[in-house]
């Protein structure tokens, strides 16, 4: 009966809240990310973005002004990760909040002798445990670059790690995927990560991701849906692993 429900619901928004389609191919052009998406594909992801939009509220921070666009653009690239998974992925939060650029954080660190000390941070985005996720716009505009930086993946994706609990680097498995697989592969990749940016040494893999598994987690999948070779290449395990887990393969769209 519930999903009977559900399903109806569902429809009911998408039926009441077509996009404008001059609005569709718009933002379509500019998200590269999306190119290689089959017709089947798009049209689910259309009907995902329409469910977002309809469940959060977007919310302009500082002054920055939302239009239906920019919501879009931003829901068509939060909702990619979900593309085969279902918009119940992100469901038990409301919020996204969209800062004209940068915003300030404080944050508690401890020094060396364990002493408590308040710093500010400039973040260009945050996902929340209990609450929602924050972005800048200016940032998140920058969308229409494929270079494996994407600021609305990488906190979206933070967001799916956080269902079970706080962001790890260990979201909830689909069902017949490997706990002991995905341990092994992502602690291989991550210390590999941490080693070389120890060292010094270049990498294609943003530095950024041996913060700590968790980042680790959204900073290659930024890399998985924008340079899914290179990915493959550097971490054939990690590769895998988001194959069964996002339930797509973003190498066999590239021409």
């Amino acid at each position: 009966m519930f999903d009977w429900y559900r399903q109806w619901r569902e429809k009911r928004i998408i039926r009441d809240n077509p996009i404008d389609e001059r609005d569709w191919q718009q933002v379509l052009k500019q998200l590269p990310v999306l190119q290689g998406l089959t017709d089947d594909e798009l049209t689910r992801l259309r009907r995902l973005a329409i469910l977002f939009i309809h469940e959060k509220d977007f919310v302009g921070i500082q002054g920055q002004v939302l239009t239906g666009n920019m919501a879009l653009l931003i829901a068509l690239q939060a909702c990619l990760p979900i593309l085969n998974l279902g918009i119940e992925w992100y469901h038990g939060w409301q919020s996204i909040l969209v800062y004209p650029a940068a915003f300030k954080a404080q944050r508690t660190q401890l020094d060396a002798s364990g002493v408590a000390h308040e710093v500010e941070h400039h973040l260009a985005g945050e996902a929340w445990n209990q609450a929602g996720v924050v972005l800048a716009w200016d940032e998140t505009a920058k969308a229409g670059v494929i270079d494996g930086h994407n600021l609305v993946i990488h906190e979206f994706v933070h967001k799916l790690d956080m269902l079970n609990g706080a962001a790890d680097g260990f979201p909830p498995l689909r069902a017949g995927m490997s706990v002991d697989d995905w341990t092994a592969s992502f602690g291989q990749a991550f210390e590999d990560l941490s080693a070389k940016v120890a060292r010094g040494e270049y990498t294609d893999i943003d530095r950024y991701g041996a913060t700590n598994p968790a980042e680790f987690v959204a900073v290659t999948s930024e890399v998985f849906f924008e340079l899914p070779k290179l990915l493959a290449d550097a971490y054939p395990s990690v590769y895998r692993n988001y194959v069964a887990f996002y339930g797509q393969n973003p190498a066999d769209r590239l021409p």
